[in-house]
Formats: C-alpha cells, sequence, structure tokens
C-alpha cells in the first residue's frame, strides 16, 4: 500500500533549506512578505475544492445507506408493503436490528481508525463506500429476520471508521484551526441526505410492485448500486497523504496494484502548503504506549460523553421521525409521512450553516456553541411531548422541527474540538484514536435510542396521546447530561490546561497555552483574525 510521511528535520538543516533557495523567512514560513494572507488563503481554497465535494458525496451515500431503514418502516404501509409486513417481523426486531447496526460501529470503529493511519487513507476510505454500496444493495433481497440482522451487523463492520476517519482525513491537510468549518461543510450531506431520502422515497413508494419488488427494495438497491460506483471513483477523486515536496509515494505491495491519484496540489502551492502544515502537524510513529496515553487521558470521556447525548438523539429522530409523526395524526399517508420528515432536516442542515463558522472563529468558546443548540434541542423535545392536542397535532411536530434545528452543529462541534485538543497534546495518534472513540463509544447512546427507546420500549409505544413520552424524557436527560459535560470541560480545561504530552513536540494553531508567545507567523495570523480578543467583554483571544 502507499505511504506517506511528514520529514521530520533537525532545526539546523531545516534552517539552511530556509535560507537557501526557498526565499523562507526567519519564522520558518516562505517569507511573510512574499506568501501574503491571500495567497495562502487560495492555497487552501484549491484543497476544498479536491476535498470536501468527495468526502460530502462519500458521507451523502453512506448517509442515505445506513438510515434509508428508518423511512422502509413506513413506506406504502397502506399496501401492507412496509418493512415489518414485508419480513414477518416485529417493531421490537426492528429496533433490535437497528441497535446491531451500533453495536458493531462501537467495537471496529477504532480498528478502522488505526488502520487507516498505517495504510492509504484514500483506499481505506473508497473502500468503506464500496463495501457500505454491496451491503445496501443486498439488503433488497432480505425475506426474513435472520438476513435482517446479518446485513445490519455486516453493515456496521465495515462503515466503522468512516466519520472519524474523515475527520482524520482533514487533519493531514489542514491546520486544527481550519478543520471546524470544513467538517461542518460536508457533515450537511447528513441533513441533506436525510431530506433528500425522505422526498425521494415517495417517489420509490410510487415504483411498488413494478418488476416483483415493493418500493423500499428499489430504494436499497439504486442507493447501493450508486453508492459502489462512487467509492470506486474515489480511487481517483480524493489525493493521497501530503508529501514533503519533490518525493514521491512509496507503493509496494498491493499498492502497485491500486490507481495512482494526482496530487491535491503541485509546485508552488504544494510548497506553501508544506510548510504552512508542518508548523502545527508531525507524523512520528506511534506505538500501544501512545494510545494507552490517549485512552487515559480524562478529555477523551467528557467529549465522549457530550457525543453520547447529541448523537443518541440525532440517530433516535432519523431512525424514528416517520413513527413520531405517524403517532401525533395516524391518519397521514406513508407518502405524507416522507415528505414531512425532509424539513427536520433542511432545518439540521441550517443550524450548521449558520453555527459551525462562528464556532471556529471564537474557537475558545466551543462549549458555548454546543451547549445552546442541545438546549434548543431539549425545548423541542418538550414541545414533541407536550404541546399540542389531539384535534391539532401540528406543535409537537414544530417540536421535531426545532430538534432538527439544535442537532445540526453539535457534531461538528465536538468532533473539531476532539481534533484541536488530541492533535497538540498526542499527535496524529490522538487525533485518530480519540476522533474514532468519541464517535465509536458515543454510539453507544445510538443503541440507547434505537433498542430501548420508541418501538423498542412496547410500553411507551401504546397509541395514545401519552405514546413515546418516556422516549423523549430519556433524551431529554442524555442531553442534560452533554451540557453538563461541556461546562466541566470547560472548567477544566481553564484550570488544568490543555498541555502537550511528554513526547508530544509539536505546535498549536494560536498561542501556547499561559504564555503569550506566537509560535510562528502563521499563528500570528489566525490569533488576528479570529477570536474576542478584541471585544472588552472577553477574557481571553
Amino acid at each position: 500500500m502507499e505511504k506517506g510521511f511528514v520529514r521530520e528535520e533537525c532545526p539546523a538543516n531545516a534552517e539552511e533549506r530556509n535560507n537557501k533557495g526557498n526565499d523562507f523567512g526567519p519564522d520558518g514560513e516562505m517569507g511573510l512578505g512574499t506568501v501574503d494572507i491571500e495567497r495562502i488563503e487560495k492555497v487552501y481554497r484549491k484543497l476544498d475544492l479536491r476535498i470536501i465535494p468527495a468526502l460530502w458525496t462519500l458521507y451523502f451515500l453512506c448517509s442515505a445507506i445506513r438510515s434509508n431503514v428508518g423511512l422502509a418502516q413506513t413506506m406504502n404501509i397502506a399496501q401492507g408493503h412496509d418493512l415489518a409486513s414485508e419480513l414477518n417481523i416485529t417493531p421490537k426486531q426492528i429496533s433490535t436490528a437497528l441497535a446491531l447496526f451500533y453495536v458493531c460501529y462501537v467495537i471496529f470503529d477504532l480498528p478502522s481508525n488505526l488502520i487507516m493511519t498505517k495504510l492509504s487513507p484514500r483506499v481505506w476510505m473508497s473502500r468503506i463506500v464500496i463495501a457500505v454500496g454491496i451491503i445496501g444493495s443486498c439488503m433488497a433481497a432480505m425475506k426474513a429476520a435472520w438476513s435482517f440482522y446479518l446485513l445490519r451487523l455486516l453493515l456496521g463492520i465495515v462503515i466503522a471508521g468512516m466519520w472519524p476517519g474523515m475527520a482524520y482525513y482533514l487533519t493531514l491537510f489542514y491546520p486544527p484551526s481550519r478543520t471546524g468549518k470544513r467538517i461542518g461543510q460536508y457533515f450537511t450531506a447528513a441533513q441533506v441526505s436525510a431530506a433528500v431520502v425522505s422526498l425521494v422515497s415517495a417517489g420509490f413508494q410510487k415504483m411498488d410492485g413494478l418488476q416483483g419488488l415493493v418500493g423500499f427494495q428499489w430504494m436499497f438497491l439504486l442507493y447501493g448500486l450508486v453508492g459502489i460506483c462512487v467509492g470506486v471513483s474515489l480511487l481517483w477523486w480524493l489525493p493521497d497523504r501530503p508529501l514533503p515536496p519533490g518525493e514521491t509515494p512509496n507503493r509496494t505491495g498491493l499498492g502497485k496494484w491500486i490507481p495512482q491519484s494526482r496530487p491535491a496540489l503541485t509546485g508552488e502551492d504544494a510548497l506553501i502548503h508544506y510548510e504552512d502544515l508542518t508548523r502545527v502537524y508531525r507524523r512520528p510513529r506511534w506505538t500501544a504506549k501512545d494510545l494507552g496515553h490517549v485512552v487515559a487521558d480524562w478529555r477523551l470521556w467528557l467529549l465522549f460523553l457530550m457525543y453520547f447525548g447529541v448523537v443518541g438523539v440525532g440517530i433516535g429522530v432519523q431512525n424514528y421521525a416517520t413513527v413520531i409523526i405517524r403517532g401525533t395524526n395516524a391518519e397521514l399517508t406513508g407518502i405524507e409521512l416522507s415528505l414531512l420528515a425532509a424539513p427536520i432536516w433542511i432545518m439540521d442542515l441550517i443550524a450548521i450553516l449558520i453555527v459551525t463558522p462562528f464556532s471556529d472563529r471564537f474557537h475558545h468558546h466551543r462549549a458555548l456553541f454546543f451547549s445552546v443548540p442541545v438546549c434548543i434541542q431539549i425545548v423541542g423535545l418538550l414541545m414533541t411531548t407536550y404541546a399540542g392536542s389531539i384535534a391539532n397535532p401540528w406543535p409537537r411536530y414544530g417540536g421535531l422541527l426545532l430538534v432538527g434545528f439544535g442537532l445540526g452543529p453539535t457534531v461538528p462541534i465536538i468532533m473539531t474540538w476532539t481534533n484541536e485538543i488530541f492533535q497538540y497534546r498526542h499527535g496524529e495518534v490522538g487525533v485518530a484514536a480519540a476522533s474514532a472513540l468519541v464517535s465509536g463509544l458515543g454510539n453507544l447512546g445510538s443503541i440507547l435510542t434505537t433498542y430501548a427507546l420508541f418501538a423498542g420500549w412496547p410500553a411507551d409505544a401504546k397509541k395514545g396521546r401519552a405514546q413515546y413520552r418516556k422516549s423523549t424524557l430519556v433524551m431529554v436527560g442524555i442531553l442534560c447530561l452533554s451540557i453538563l459535560s461541556a461546562t466541566v470541560m470547560t472548567l477544566l480545561l481553564r484550570y488544568v490546561g490543555n498541555g502537550p504530552s511528554a513526547k508530544q513536540v509539536s505546535s498549536r494553531s494560536s498561542t501556547i497555552e499561559g504564555e503569550g508567545v506566537m509560535v510562528d507567523g502563521a499563528a500570528r495570523r489566525e490569533l488576528h483574525e479570529r477570536g474576542f480578543g478584541r471585544l472588552w467583554w472577553s477574557r481571553r483571544s
């Protein structure tokens, strides 16, 4: 497989190279007079055009294939062609199959991400999408509960590592301060996917009975086939990890037979990017001991609790949105339920586009940008539980729209905060392991909401005004846990700090904690461009 590395140089060699032929200034950049801010921004915009659309597309399709089973529960329900009727299974069996996916996701998330650090990230991401497409297509052939269980298990195994893998992949090309907005950009694919899949499922329901397949079988089959095609295309589309200018990847073993993608940048662009990136990025070899230091870091477990609450609610709403809406108005048809689910994720998308850029700019206040949307989710869940009446159930639907809006920015903020903290403290293994553990173990919340709540809680699923009331109150509880964890994290970071581990010799993207020292010229630029530094009521830049 292809392997790349970032070359470590001794200070003397680096200084000699900088002064010799590349017009670098004494602070390690290409002379701030030669390479201005706009020139560096132009380089990153070129990277964005190459990387973000590819990540967005793969996340769109994987999210669609992963979550379309939620829509299948109510598609063509009047004709008896919904998922439960076709497979002759109960709501409890559906919730069990949904939970099995997340069990495998939790178990295999970390190993998948660690493997990705050793192999070609481009090939590994392609492998994930191709495998997800194959299994998604096979779901069209399900005939009984056992096949449903098996395919959801396999889907959880092969998709594990996708979300933290994308966050890790970004750190190969961008400093931590630049990742939050970009995580938010490709995370919008999940929201667009949920909205589009909901809308398009109305069309699939019109295909019910065509060529002997029911509506949801056509949905599984076609999304899976498109996923396979996109997965193969990623071998040419995604660039591999950046190398020092002038070096070529070492292609050995099976890597010789895998198509090689063109570099993300060439010429002067590659040189400018390399120098700007290596001020914060180092890629030393890591060992099991380094991994142990990451696992033992208390910051990891607070981030996990934050993720546990918001992803549990997000997945619960995604898998049971049409079921919840139908509980407010049993007269809605399958097509109407699909169409009503879409605005939830449009609200989610709007919140991401509004909040994540501000979260990046005012990055010392991530807990605030996280907690306010979580409070909006809590208000929405309470509205879904108590608002409206039997004659007028629409206020309860309005509560779901608020939940969607509150969900939007929370996961990108957590993943960005994870990258910022662990890249500085533990380097590459910190980013890879922490992002995988936070998203992997955090999906225990998904297991809770898919297996134990809603259809998985028969006593709470009984029809009536109080249907799903206990489930929504449990979700309010885990959201309060997320807010508490964010508050504790903020206080501990302020009073304990976030210094690098003993082994890690790296720099951050703004200032050295506890000192007013700028790491280099690019760090000075970032500090000038970001934060509350010029506002009188701020205590920190």
